[in-house]
């Protein structure tokens, strides 16, 4: 018995000395999004729907350090890429402080950047039992509710300790590995993780553009898109994330 529990000591020693944490490194997300759905319903839907690419599917890459993140726009798959429609994604730069808990966006937001500062965003979550393999990591479903009423399906690794994720999405104990909104016909998935030669100098605040908190201009894209329907709905959603 005495010979049984050595072996099994000498086993579970292995195995946690085995296990890696890592605290830095730089992930790369596949973002589709559904632009027909987007689109929503109706006439002027309808005319469009037919000239774009019913999924659309970039590629964004998170670099973080151990309390500090950067998250930019790296490439779109030519395949699916829109005429039309464009979030300005390309542009936009987050900055996430997750020790101070605040945040810098940079924002093309209606031909003026902006520059936007606050606390991080707020999000209620909820874990569930579920979990799934993401780019080699073993994840947990974690399920939460944005701006009051928009639930975020996520699943996030504890063995990436940074409690980050893309663009403003935070508050898990790990990293966010994979994202759906439902409301926004959009998901996030990892598809790597690199570790060796990454640029760490990058995560920096941005500086360009005109100073203003969220809240300000929420109201001026409200009043902008009033008429565009769901449309519109998801404009303000992409400006607060």
């Amino acid at each position: 018995m005495k010979y049984i529990f050595m072996i099994a000591f000498s086993f579970s020693a292995k195995t946690l000395i085995a296990q890696i944490f890592i605290d830095k490194g730089m992930i790369e997300y596949t973002v589709v999004v559904n632009n027909h759905k987007a689109m929503g319903e109706g006439s002027w839907a309808d005319m469009f729907k037919d000239r774009i690419p019913k999924l659309t599917t970039s590629y964004y890459q998170l670099t973080f350090d151990t309390d500090k993140s950067i998250y930019l726009f790296n490439r779109k798959d030519d395949k699916t890429k829109s005429p039309f429609m464009n979030d300005n994604g390309e542009e936009s730069v987050w900055y996430n402080d997750y020790r101070k808990e605040s945040f810098v966006q940079q924002k093309p937001i209606f031909g003026n950047t902006y520059l936007l500062e606050d606390s991080l965003l707020h999000i209620d979550w909820k874990m569930t039992n579920e979990s799934r393999m993401i780019a080699g990591f073993n994840c947990r479903k974690a399920v939460g509710i944005l701006f009051d009423s928009v639930y975020v399906f996520a699943f996030y690794t504890d063995e990436i300790t940074v409690s980050g994720g893309p663009m403003g999405l935070h508050g898990l104990p790990g990293m966010i590995m994979g994202i759906t909104i439902p409301r926004m016909f959009s998901s996030w998935v990892a598809n790597k993780v690199e570790v060796n030669g990454v640029s760490y100098n990058k995560i920096a605040a941005p500086a360009k553009g005109k100073k203003k908190k969220p809240e300000e201009l929420k109201s001026t894209i409200i009043e902008s898109t009033k008429d565009w329907g769901s449309y519109g709905q998801q404009a303000v959603w992409n400006m607060l994330l």
